[in-house]
């Protein structure tokens, strides 16, 4: 399935060259792309009652869970930035705009971590998962967002609420975020397991487990 899909977004390349000045935002091995491809696993969900059947649930080294009903999310201070994206199908989109709450205000409103609390695996709809070291996600642009470009995220892009995580390979920012959980160790996310790189730092080329 990531192969097809990857042969699609292939066909979708921009034949442009970057320019001088943005040539050095553009990691190793990726093009610029004004598009933005769509690229996941499984389907797209569809919601009928967002408002009493969506909950964000949050779990694991934390001293009580907790969650937030979509209108309790909303609710909380965003913050609005502007980043470039890169995805391990080597496209590169840069100056796009996401709103949405920082990881880090975030937990000014859950119960306290544990001190053992290292780690964070994202869980998803369709049983996606994506894990990160949690001091990663304490960075400025690390965002639980719910708008791009002014405007809520359309379904294909997250809706209603997916991470970003500019710093890694587009993997990472997961889509249709259900529940965060706090773990002592580290556990391989979903594409982790299939053999891409635990890290997917871009800079370094890290797509695949060696």
């Amino acid at each position: 399935m990531f192969h097809v899909l990857r042969e699609k977004l292939d066909n979708e390349k921009t034949n442009d060259e970057p320019s001088t000045d943005t040539q050095h935002r553009l990691p190793p091995g990726q093009y610029l792309t004004d598009k933005f491809p769509v690229l996941h696993y499984g389907s797209v969900p569809a919601y009928e009652d967002l408002e009493n059947a969506w909950d964000l649930r949050v779990w694991g080294e934390i001293e009580q869970p907790t969650q937030f009903s979509l209108a309790e999310f909303y609710a909380l201070p965003t913050t609005e930035i502007i980043t470039d994206i890169h995805c391990v199908t080597r496209w590169s989109k840069l100056n796009t705009r996401w709103e949405g709450v920082k990881f880090k205000d975030l937990l000014d409103y859950i119960p306290q971590l544990k001190p053992e609390a290292n780690f964070v695996l994202f869980h998803c709809e369709q049983g996606f998962t994506s894990n990160l070291p949690l001091n990663l996600l304490l960075e400025n642009d690390v965002l639980l967002a719910h708008k791009y470009d002014g405007i809520d995220l359309t379904p294909d892009h997250g809706y209603p609420l997916r991470l970003l995580v500019p710093g890694k390979y587009f993997w990472k920012s997961a889509k249709w975020l259900r529940g965060i959980e706090f773990l002592s160790q580290d556990t391989l996310g979903f594409w982790e397991r299939y053999g891409y790189h635990n890290h997917a730092d871009p800079w370094k080329e890290e797509r695949y487990a060696e």
